[in-house]
């Protein structure tokens, strides 16, 4: 386990102004304009990855958790501490292991110089309410146990601790897990799943030229140093909740929009009377459930901060279309004989509904 803080520049302070008080208007312009210069500073440390760059932006400014998946090497990782260190505020660290348990997330013990044990806080109560990024490395090796654990930090924002309620007021949780191995590993639970804002794929890049650099240019080689050329506190955690719900407030949806998300809505739950068909699948047994309220208020909750970033104070088609896969494939619950074909199907399964649900 690892911890540490950044100091605040005082550029991203000067761009940002006074901080906002409870009552005082955000000035979603600035706003945009430091998400921009936050994207543009991780693009310059993660290359051929701006869609994903993009989604996580999403995610931040919808104050949602992340879970990060792909292929190992791909910079997984990497990116997320570029992205925990443009976000700013208190920062922790877990690494997944087998025999990681749920106390040790809380607490740890060890001897003194005096001979007589110690219990010190450990990386979820380090920094008390300050935590504002709390990164859970290769959450798929962790146990059950500290699945569930997880689950109320991220879906509570406390813990109960030492006979206490500890709370988390700026709290962002980003995971990475990678497909591939499946020894000594932990499926989440979809409960867990679900209460990720999204699940974002992150693949090798295809652009031969952008591979090309991430294998010979050596500043990619040195991971350290190429988190450190990332500007520190471009956003201020203390009022990105403000920042949410502006945003929230600001950004609307019209009648049509609305019917046309509701249309999606009754076509992922039951596609055989949207009449969607899928070659080599069963669409009457396909779905088992899923794409719950809680799922289609996340979505439009990223459709409006997508609208936001590209200077719309209106939802349209492309913005749903354009966080759907993430913000709702891994809330779709499939047969299991289909399971192991999950990506793949629902790849096509969104491709079908979009082609079949007529858009406004």
């Amino acid at each position: 386990m690892s911890s540490g803080t950044t100091g605040t520049s005082a550029p991203a302070k000067s761009q940002a102004g006074k901080k906002p008080t409870k009552d005082s208007a955000i000035d979603l312009d600035v706003w945009r304009a430091k998400a921009q210069e936050f994207e543009s500073e991780v693009a310059g440390a993660i290359v051929g990855q701006s869609r994903v760059i993009r989604l996580l932006t999403i995610a931040i400014f919808a104050r949602g958790h992340v879970l990060l998946e792909g292929d190992v090497g791909v910079g997984k990782t990497t990116l997320l501490r570029a992205v925990a260190r443009g976000l700013g505020g208190a920062f922790e660290r877990v690494e997944g292991t087998i025999d990681l348990m749920p106390a040790d997330l809380i607490y740890y013990t060890y001897l003194g110089e005096d001979g007589r044990p110690r219990v010190d806080p450990g990386p979820v109560l380090r920094y008390g309410s300050d935590l504002a990024v709390f990164f859970f490395n290769e959450i798929n090796r962790a146990r059950p146990q500290v699945h569930s654990l997880l689950l109320r930090l991220m879906a509570e924002r406390s813990v109960t601790a030492f006979n206490r309620e500890y709370t988390f007021p700026y709290l962002q949780v980003f995971a990475d897990r990678n497909r591939i191995e499946r020894e000594e590993t932990f499926e989440l639970p979809a409960a867990a799943r679900d209460r990720f804002f999204m699940e974002i794929n992150m693949e090798l890049p295809e652009d031969r030229e952008v591979r090309r650099e991430l294998a010979f240019q050596t500043r990619f080689h040195d991971v350290d140093s190429l988190i450190e050329t990332v500007s520190p506190d471009i956003l201020d955690v203390e009022v990105m909740d403000q920042v949410a719900r502006s945003i929230q407030n600001s950004v609307t949806t019209s009648e049509p929009l609305e019917r046309y998300a509701l249309d999606l809505w009754q076509a992922l739950r039951d596609p055989v009377s949207a009449g969607i068909d899928l070659e080599g699948v069963d669409m009457g047994r396909l779905v088992q459930g899923g794409a719950s309220p809680r799922g289609m208020s996340y979505l439009l909750r990223a459709a409006r901060v997508c609208a936001w970033l590209n200077g719309r104070d209106m939802v349209v088609p492309e913005d749903l279309r354009e966080v759907f896969p993430e913000s709702m494939g891994h809330r779709v619950f499939l047969d299991p004989i289909y399971e192991l074909r999950r990506d793949e199907i629902i790849r096509r399964f969104f491709a079908a509904l979009f082609d079949t649900v007529p858009a406004p």
